[in-house]
């Protein structure tokens, strides 16, 4: 044979074996990049996780936690192999670049830990994205912020079926701001369902009981817990008129789950307002 046919057959063969080595490598099932953010190229999703009710705590431009809650991905990329490896920073500067051009702020960037925060406003809504890079990995933690569609709905007569069959109530519905006492607006009806129990039995009397998860300290969380269970109960007398002699308010902090605080899902059971009759 031709030594030049040779030469061109063995360039052909190695140009075959790279172009392979370099083809994009499967995703992970039934994943799909964010609809804000395509990937990096030569990666692929190697795992995927998506809650449509969930939440995360980043990192803000304090350096403290912020819990923020809504639609929740979790995506992981890997380079494909034989590609050549970007650099860990030059990820994050990709990512941080691509959000800026559509209304992103970085809220939080440490060289150190290799891990970003940008706050997306589009469209009148607020997506929260972490991004914790690697040479030849990077992950992706979004959240697309909302309130949680109320499925369990507050009812007077439930509470008082509860309270007459264990002396006490569940109360999901009532909201506040996230480590604060501040009860959020949402939670109307259901203080209001509570108001119409104790207005249906004028003999009623109450303690109002907080419950926290187990995040954070214990004396953080017994203080949270009574201070929001003070919140319900003037609340309740100040604007639903309840004479203040019906109601106790005390806090209970996370001695007192209903579920498991290894998950969100435990977590949002055991944050709760119960009624104990007294």
């Amino acid at each position: 044979m031709n030594p030049g046919k040779i030469v061109l057959l063995i360039l052909l063969l190695v140009l075959s074996c790279t172009a392979s080595s370099l083809a994009a490598e499967a995703d992970f099932k039934g994943s799909k990049d964010h609809p804000l953010l395509t990937r990096m190229p030569d990666f692929h999703i190697t795992d995927y996780k998506y809650y449509d009710f969930d939440s995360y705590r980043f990192n803000d431009q304090e350096k403290k936690h912020v819990v923020v809650e809504g639609h929740k991905y979790y995506l992981e990329y890997k380079l494909n192999k034989g590609a050549v490896e970007p650099g860990e920073l030059k990820i994050r500067r990709n990512i941080q670049d691509a959000l800026k051009k559509i209304g992103g702020t970085v809220v939080f960037d440490d060289n150190f830990n290799k891990c970003s925060t940008i706050v997306v406003q589009k469209d009148g809504k607020e997506t929260w994205v972490e991004v914790r890079s690697y040479n030849n990995m990077y992950r992706l933690t979004t959240v697309d912020k909302k309130l949680m569609e109320q499925e369990v709905v507050a009812n007077a007569e439930v509470f008082a079926n509860d309270i007459r069959a264990t002396g006490h109530a569940a109360i999901y519905g009532i909201y506040f701001d996230t480590a604060k006492a501040t009860i959020k607006p949402e939670s109307a009806q259901a203080i209001e369902e509570v108001a119409k129990l104790l207005k249906a039995d004028a003999d009623l009397k109450i303690y109002v009981v907080g419950h926290t998860d187990n995040v954070g300290g214990v004396e953080g969380n017994l203080k949270l817990s009574q201070d929001r269970a003070e919140a319900v109960a003037q609340a309740l007398i100040r604007t639903h008129g309840i004479a203040a002699a019906r109601l106790k308010a005390y806090g209970c902090g996370l001695f007192s789950p209903m579920a498991s605080n290894d998950n969100e899902e435990g977590r949002a059971k055991n944050r709760r307002v119960e009624l104990v009759k007294q």
